[in-house]
This record gives C-alpha cells, sequence and structure tokens, in this order.
C-alpha cells in the first residue's frame, strides 16, 4: 500500500479486546488491525501520518515553482495591470489545471495543514470556476483603468470622450467589436485607441496595424492619429500592406496591372477577349453565342408567379430584346425569336394579321410571329399539360390566368387561320418545360422552311450592335472579380448552383466563364491585380513564409469586410497567440454587398474572429456606443426603428444629438414635372428660415443614383445663403449635414428602393442573400436619414411613392410631417393587381393608366363629372361613385369599368368606358337615361 494512496491518516479505536487501527486507501478497501496493544498502535499510526505529511509536502515542493508562477497570476486577477483577456489568461488556466489534475487535487488537506491548503486554495477555485474570475478581473480592471486615463480621455479629442468610447478603448479582449451608430464618433475612438496602446506601454507603434478602406480614409487616420496624440503610427489600405506583404516575402513587388484601378480599362478587356475568342470559331464561341441567344436573361415565365402584378413587375426588370432588335413580352418568345434569327428564318413580331377579322370587339388581331418568306405564322401559347385524377391529360394556364377564357381565345385564333386558310405552326409552354420548344419548332417548321443558320461572327457583330455585350461583359467582370477575391473555384460555383436550382442558365454561363477567365489570367503576364493581391498575401500569412510584427490589428468600417479581407485579418491574427482584434464598423450602414462585403462576417463576429476560454470558443466583447453627435431625436429615433424592420440587424440603443423642437422629417409629394419647382420650394423655405445673421446652413441633396443631379450651379446661385452639395446616398457614408433633401424617393426600377435587381448569377460568387427583403437597400435608406443634424426632407412621387415612403407616412411612430391630403390614394388595377397612375393624355383630359404599360394596358378615363378624381367601385353596391359624389353604373364584364351611353347601329346603349378592351355593355331601360347621379360640388384633387 502506498502512501499516495492514503485519503486520511490511519484511525485509533480502543475496544474490549485491544485497539482497532484502520487505514483508508485509493487502492484497497479500508484495512482494520483489530486487538493491537494500544500503544504499539498509536505510534505505528504516528509514524504512518509523518511519513504520509513529509510524501504530499515533498511532493508540493517539486512543484513550488510552478505553483508560485500559477498562484501569483491568480492572485494578480484581483488588481490587474492588463486587461485579462481570453488569450492572456488562458495560459495561466492551462497552467492551473494541469497542476490541480496531476497535484493539488491529490493533495490530502489533513496531510499538508491548513496553511498549505488556504495557500493552494485560489488556484484550485481558478481551475474549477475560472470564468466567474476572469469576469470579476475584468470588472476591476475596467474601473480603475477608466479612472488612471481619465485625463487623457478627456484632452485627446477636442470634446471629452464619452463613457461609452471611453470603454472601447480599454477594453482589450481577443476579438472586440464597436457599434458605432452614424455620428457616434468611430474615428475618436479608432484614434484614442491607437494612442492609448503606445502610452499605456501596451504596444509599440509598429506592433499596430491600423486597416482603412479607402487610401484617403487611411491619410486622414495616420494624420489624426498623430495630431492628437503624437503618435506615429500609418494608417494602411488592405491593398497597401497586402503589398507590401508580397513585396517583402518575394524581395520585390509585382507590377500592377493596367486596368486593376481602371473599370473602364477592365471592361473593355473583358470585351476584347469575349470578341476574341468568338472569332477563334471555337467550341467557346459557340457556348458564347448560346448564351446570348438564350440565357442572356433570367429565364422565368409567368409559371413561376402567383400574380399577374408580380410577373409583371419582375418581365419590367428584364430587358427581353431579340438578336433582331425588338422586345418582347415573354421569355419563351425570346427564345422561338432568338432560334429564327440564328437559323436565318426572316420573321415580323406581331405583325397586324394579313386578312381583316370581321369585327368582334376585339383590337386587330396580331399573330406573335409571320415569317415573311413563307407567310407561315407562328402562335405560342403559355399552357402546360396536366394529368387528372382519372389519368386523362388537359390543358392547364398559369395561376393568375383565366383557363376558359384562355382557352377559348386559342380557339379562336385557330378558326380564323382556319378560315382565311393561313398556316398557323403552334408552340406550346409545355414544350419548353420538357425541353423541346425549340426541337419541337425546327420539326413543324421543316417541310415549310430551309434553315439557313447565320455564321457565329456575324451573329456576335449584331449582339455588339445591340450593345448586350457591354452589360454582359461587366457582369463577366463583376462575376470574375467577386471569383478571385473570394477565392472560388469553377467546381464551388456548380456545386452551389446545383444547391440554388439555377439551372442550365448557370451551366451556360460557367461555360462561358471559364475559357474567359483562363484568357484574363494569362493576360496579365506575371502582373498583379487587386484580388490577386489580398489573396497571395493571406497564403504568405497563413503559410508562415510573412511574420507578422503586428500584435493588435484596428479596423475601420468592420461592416465593408469581405471574406478575402476577412482571411487576411484572420492570417495575421493566428501567427501570435496574444494577437488582438479590434473592429469599429456599423452593421445598419453595411451598403457593399455589390463590392464582396459580407455582412455575416460582423454578425458572427465572435465565431469568426474571437478567441478560446475555458472551452468556450468565440470568445469576444462588443461595445455599443449608442450616442449620436450628429442627428436630432426625431430623426435618430426613426433611422433606428426604419433599419430595425429587419430583425437580422444587431439592436443598438441611440442617445440623440438634441430634441427637435418642431417636425424634423418631411415628406414632400411631387406631381409630374414638378421636381425642379419643389426641389426650390423646399430650399427656398430653409433659406428663408435662417436668421440673418447665421452663418451659411449646409444642405445635402442625396440621390439613389448619380444620373438625378440637379442644376448644382444654377442652385447655388439661387441660394447664396446656403452651402449645397449633391451625392449619391452610398457615396455620402461619413458626410453630415444640417439639412438633407432626399430626391426621387419613388418606386421603380431606378426608385428607391431600387428595382434594379442583381443577376442571380452573382449569387454563386456573393454572400448568402438575406432573407428580408430590400435588406440592403434599407440600409441605404438609413444611411441616408442619418446624414441630417436639423431636418431630412423626402421628395417623392405623387403617384408612384416608394414603398420605404408609404411605410414612413403610414407608421405614426416614424412622427413624419406631411402636408394635408398629400398622400394620394392608392387606386389597385382590377385586372393585375398593380397600381393606375394619373397621367395627362395628349387630349388634356386626366386618364388613369396600369403602371405595367407594356403587359397590362388597362386604362380609364377621369370621372366624367369632376374631370380629375376616378370613380371606384362602391363596396355591396352596383355602382362605381367618384370622391366628387357623381355615380355610375357598374360594367358586368370588368372590375374596373362602369357604363356611359354610347350610339351604336341599333341605337343608344351603355358600353363600358374601356371599350375596346372591354366590350361589357347594358340595355337602356325603356329609353330611359343610364342612372347617373351628378355630384354635389366640384372637388379639385
Amino acid at each position: 500500500m502506498s502512501l499516495e494512496a492514503l485519503t486520511k491518516a490511519p484511525a485509533l479505536r480502543k475496544g474490549m479486546l485491544g485497539t482497532a487501527l484502520t487505514i483508508n486507501s485509493q487502492e484497497y478497501d479500508d484495512v482494520t488491525l483489530k486487538g493491537a496493544g494500544h500503544s504499539d498502535a498509536w505510534e505505528f499510526t504516528e509514524a504512518v501520518k509523518a511519513a504520509w505529511t513529509h510524501f504530499n509536502l515533498a511532493a508540493l515542493e517539486k512543484e513550488a515553482a510552478q505553483l508560485d508562477r500559477i498562484l501569483a497570476g491568480v492572485l494578480a486577477l484581483a488588481a490587474p495591470s492588463r486587461y485579462p483577456s481570453a488569450c492572456q489568461i488562458a495560459p495561466l488556466l492551462d497552467a492551473a489545471r494541469a497542476l490541480d489534475s496531476s497535484l493539488l487535487s491529490k493533495l490530502n488537506a489533513e496531510a499538508i495543514g491548513p496553511e498549505v491548503a488556504a495557500r493552494i486554495a485560489p488556484v484550485r477555485k481558478f481551475a474549477t470556476d475560472p470564468r466567474t474570475a476572469r469576469a470579476n478581473a475584468i470588472t476591476t480592471f475596467v474601473a480603475a483603468e477608466l479612472d488612471r486615463w481619465k485625463d487623457f480621455f478627456d484632452t485627446i479629442e477636442s470634446k471629452p470622450l464619452t463613457p461609452e468610447q471611453r470603454l472601447s478603448v480599454v477594453v482589450d479582449e481577443d476579438a472586440t467589436l464597436v457599434l458605432a451608430g452614424a455620428g457616434s464618433g468611430k474615428t475618436s475612438v479608432i484614434t484614442a485607441k491607437a494612442a492609448y496602446l503606445v502610452k499605456a506601454g501596451i504596444r509599440q507603434p509598429e506592433e499596430i496595424l491600423l486597416l482603412a478602406f479607402a487610401k484617403n480614409a487611411a491619410e486622414e487616420m495616420s494624420e489624426r492619429v498623430e495630431a492628437r496624440s503624437g503618435v506615429p503610427i500609418v494608417a494602411r489600405t488592405f491593398h497597401a500592406i497586402s503589398y507590401d506583404i508580397i513585396g517583402i516575402v518575394e524581395g520585390s513587388k509585382p507590377a500592377l496591372a493596367d486596368h486593376a484601378t481602371d473599370d473602364m480599362a477592365f471592361t473593355n478587356l473583358i470585351k476584347q477577349i469575349l470578341k476574341d475568342l468568338v472569332y477563334r470559331l471555337s467550341e467557346v464561341s459557340t457556348a458564347i453565342i448560346q448564351f446570348f441567344a438564350h440565357f442572356l436573361v433570367e429565364p422565368k415565365t409567368e409559371w413561376d408567379f402567383k400574380t399577374k402584378h408580380d410577373f409583371y413587375t419582375h418581365m419590367e426588370s428584364q430587358d427581353l430584346r431579340t438578336l433582331q432588335g425588338e422586345k418582347v413580352k415573354s421569355y419563351e418568345e425570346l427564345q422561338i425569336a432568338n432560334w429564327l434569327y440564328e437559323n436565318g428564318v426572316e420573321y415580323e413580331y406581331e405583325p397586324v394579321y394579313e386578312h381583316k377579322v370581321p369585327e368582334t370587339g376585339r383590337r386587330d388581331y396580331q399573330p406573335d410571329f409571320r415569317l415573311t418568306e413563307s407567310g407561315i405564322y407562328i402562335e405560342h401559347f403559355g399552357v402546360r399539360r396536366q394529368k387528372t385524377a382519372d389519368g386523362r391529360e388537359r390543358l392547364v394556364t398559369a395561376p393568375f390566368v383565366d383557363r376558359d377564357e384562355y382557352l377559348a381565345g386559342m380557339d379562336w385564333k385557330r378558326k380564323v387561320h382556319a378560315e382565311h386558310k393561313t398556316i398557323l405552326i403552334e408552340t406550346y409552354s409545355y414544350e419548353r418545360q420538357e425541353g423541346r420548344l425549340l426541337t419541337g419548332l425546327a420539326e413543324k417548321l421543316a417541310p415549310h422552311v430551309t434553315l439557313n443558320p447565320r455564321p457565329v461572327d456575324t451573329i456576335y457583330d449584331r449582339i455588339v450592335e445591340l450593345k448586350q455585350v457591354d452589360d454582359f461583359s461587366k457582369l463577366l467582370g463583376t462575376f470574375l472579380r467577386k471569383f478571385k477575391s473570394g477565392g472560388y473555384s469553377l467546381q464551388d460555383c456548380e456545386t452551389k448552383s446545383d444547391r440554388m436550382k439555377l439551372g442550365k442558365r448557370a451551366r451556360a454561363f460557367l461555360d462561358v466563364f471559364a475559357p474567359v477567365f483562363e484568357e484574363y489570367q494569362k493576360r496579365l503576364e506575371g502582373r498583379i491585380d487587386f484580388e490577386d493581391m489580398i489573396l497571395r498575401a493571406a497564403h504568405y500569412a497563413e503559410t508562415g513564409l510573412y511574420v507578422s510584427p503586428f500584435r493588435h490589428i484596428l479596423v475601420d468600417e468592420f461592416q465593408d469586410i469581405s471574406q478575402s479581407r476577412a482571411r487576411l485579418v484572420k492570417a495575421l491574427k493566428a501567427q501570435h497567440p496574444d494577437v488582438r482584434v479590434f473592429a469599429v464598423g456599423d452593421d445598419w450602414q453595411s451598403i457593399f454587398r455589390f463590392a464582396g462585403s459580407d455582412i455575416h462576417l460582423m454578425r458572427h463576429f465572435g465565431r469568426e474572429f474571437g478567441g478560446t476560454f475555458d472551452d468556450e470558443a468565440g470568445v469576444h466583447r462588443t461595445v455599443d456606443l449608442g450616442r449620436t453627435f450628429r442627428s436630432v431625436d426625431q430623426i435618430a429615433f426613426a433611422a433606428r426603428s426604419f433599419v430595425l424592420r429587419n430583425p437580422a440587424q444587431i439592436e443598438k440603443q441611440i442617445v440623440p444629438a438634441g430634441t427637435a423642437t418642431e417636425p424634423a422629417i418631411r415628406v414632400v409629394s411631387v406631381s409630374k414635372g414638378e421636381d425642379e419647382a419643389k426641389l426650390n420650394e423646399v430650399l427656398a423655405a430653409l433659406s428663408a428660415a435662417m436668421a440673418p445673421e447665421a452663418k451659411p446652413a449646409t444642405v445635402l441633396l442625396l440621390g439613389r443614383y448619380r444620373f438625378i443631379e440637379p442644376d448644382m450651379p444654377g442652385l447655388r446661385r439661387r441660394f447664396p445663403r446656403l452651402k449645397i452639395s449633391f451625392k449619391t446616398i452610398h457615396a455620402s457614408k461619413g458626410l453630415e449635414a444640417d439639412h438633407v433633401i432626399l430626391l426621387n424617393a419613388d418606386s421603380g426600377r431606378t426608385g428607391f428602393p431600387s428595382e434594379i435587381v442583381d443577376d442571380p448569377l452573382l449569387s454563386l460568387v456573393s454572400p448568402e442573400e438575406e432573407p428580408f427583403r430590400n435588406a440592403e437597400e434599407r440600409r441605404v435608406m438609413y444611411v441616408a436619414m442619418t446624414r441630417a443634424r436639423h431636418t431630412l426632407t423626402i421628395l417623392a412621387s405623387n403617384a408612384r411613392p416608394s414603398s420605404f415612403v408609404t411605410e414612413l407616412r403610414k407608421d405614426p411612430a416614424y412622427a413624419i410631417s406631411t402636408a394635408p391630403g398629400a398622400e394620394p390614394e392608392a387606386h389597385i388595377c382590377g385586372e393585375c393587381g398593380g397600381r393606375l397612375l394619373g397621367v395627362t393624355g395628349q387630349d388634356g383630359r386626366i386618364w388613369y393608366r396600369c403602371e405595367h404599360v407594356q403587359h397590362c394596358g388597362n386604362l380609364l378615363p377621369a370621372c366624367p363629372s369632376c374631370g380629375t378624381a376616378l370613380p371606384r367601385h362602391a363596396e355591396g353596391t352596383s355602382e362605381v361613385r367618384c370622391e366628387c359624389g357623381a355615380s355610375y353604373p357598374t360594367c358586368p364584364e370588368c372590375k374596373d369599368g362602369w357604363l356611359v351611353e354610347r350610339s351604336g347601329s341599333f341605337g343608344k346603349f351603355l358600353g363600358c368606358v374601356r371599350y375596346p378592351t372591354c366590350t361589357g355593355k347594358a340595355k337602356i331601360a325603356n329609353g330611359d337615361r343610364p342612372a347617373i347621379t351628378k355630384p354635389r360640388r366640384r372637388k379639385r384633387i
């Protein structure tokens, strides 16, 4: 039995037959010796106790130096001299647990005595509950450090730092994320952090890497740090540090490609590569032509949508332009037209039928296609085949199409051709669904038409002429840059395409992209582009070819970080166990996804950059600056509420810069053609409200797009007391003004939110898209709102206000000021669910036209009585009523129309105002006039 195995000192118990001696051991069950002489038993027990105590103390003495080091570290946590970050305390915890496991847990308190037991107790407690010990140490350190550096925080900037800013400076976790909302003073935080690290002796200037995204931001930061603190720390862009790393490893810096800094030169290079590949007349040229002919636009049809409105909205976002040059109404028509063009079959799109069809109330019949040489007509029918329960087959239409009416229209067209003995070739949506639309068309045309395929280079010249190459080259270029910067492979893209079910279009695109990328890499000829720069530097850091001197990495505008930049930061952090990442950003202002920024890196900051402590990964600290030095309460709170409608945004508290004494946010409705006049009115009001002795107020005009910039020289001449500037919202980040005016907050393709959707192909090389609708556009709106100090004025179309404006107006929580009656009543189109918009016709009258002009064509006159408003169906009645008081009989055929008196060959009758689109009619009972109620009074709107 070994001394190490004893669990307590031997015990003696006197009895009638002598003394019983019991020994407790881990190795055996308790051993009891009975009937011993008491004196002998006592002497033996004392000898065992002495040996046992000596053994325990000797074991402890062997580890005395290690114990002293660990104990000193644990006791120092009571008043730490440095922030007890995970990376700093983790080695102490590992050592404490190792010693506890190998020795301390095996020592017996009785054997070593109370003094020694008390000495090792702090180490054992720390090993058991290190998180509490570290948390208490952090609290103690932060309180003391804030007090110790109070004078520094009071004077480092022109105004004393806020409590939140001070906290962010002294917190020094493995990874620290500072949530810096708009106008919260993030630059002050970075400046103070860099100066503090050096002045506190935590780091030498050369151990600090200060990273910015733009060259001018880096220069400004360097100047500010040195001016405020006297500490010479050079801020660098990601590209600059990457270029330096490459130079150190390779001995010299490779030449930068000419197109790296010139977007136009880059796009022209892609265009030239495409052209050269086509003219080689290889399989690649065929793949390129096939993509342009059949996959240039997203191949969605009416079957992919639940409503006409959704379908029409999608179609309007696509430019369904054929190789011949006309715009068609569906993707399947585009496929047919381009196949005809490729194969040299001359055609007309939607010609008027060559025979006059007897009066039917319909518009002139226009078949989809007429082949000019043969006179054959092609009609493409949007029907699919469906099996019924009894096994029979029936034709069905898209969800929002009236099946019976559509099938009747198909029969009518067949009869027209049969009566006039013209040849009709029919194609169907189910043929495309089954993958044989074009092969089927070729078979049907074979008896009538000889194909004469156009040469590939001829078709490509036509594509260039239509300027389709320009946009496609930009798409290819954007894809290429994202592909390289994200470190993707073609296999990655193919796998993601399968997962996202992007189908044949993605495969056709990758068939073009692969040879373009290969050729692009060849043409670099040893030079380097910006994407190579960061990835090569990250690789050198990951493999240890570059040894980093940096122990603190400070990153500005962290919400804009991309996967490749994050990879570089992680590689530099991994080189040394004590490297800290200090990131400052605002996920509410993440608006550069198109440039590769990945908001998920910020939302999962701990997982991506955090440390490890007590078997917990992702250890990090988040500090919310909260306070804004810019916007008054109404603007700050409205902007916060607006952006947080997306539940994925990180919630932050806001302390506004001041209290507004009058409405700070206004929506001004603008009628068609009044944009300039309304802007002048708003500027005039701002100028007039200024006190005579006041210095000029700053006014920032913001637009979602550059092209809506107004006449700035003219505005500056007219309003000399205002300092007026214009920026796109993206370019306005970091700026502020007394007053902000947001222009053209309208709905539409180039409205705000923008309805120009990124091509789905870019999702193959982009961060995962956020599920919340308009997630990034909502953040763009937040950026626009928070540029304003005192007032925000939003100019929005009276007829087509954006969904953002509608939301701001409807929710009283936003406290938006709107002129009485300024918000127009929304009229929904009964034909497709879009909006009916008021327009002035060539006759000077007001008409209400569906927003989906090309597809829907619903057109209604204004009320005949007042001439301005639109009569609408009155709930529970057979009347259509106008707000002016007039009422009319409802049309029995359509949802929007009403009946007015008309004259026909059989006399007067009631006909729909939408004639000839709608042929609804009714008789005039007993020769009476229609039941039309005159208005009580005329009302202008």
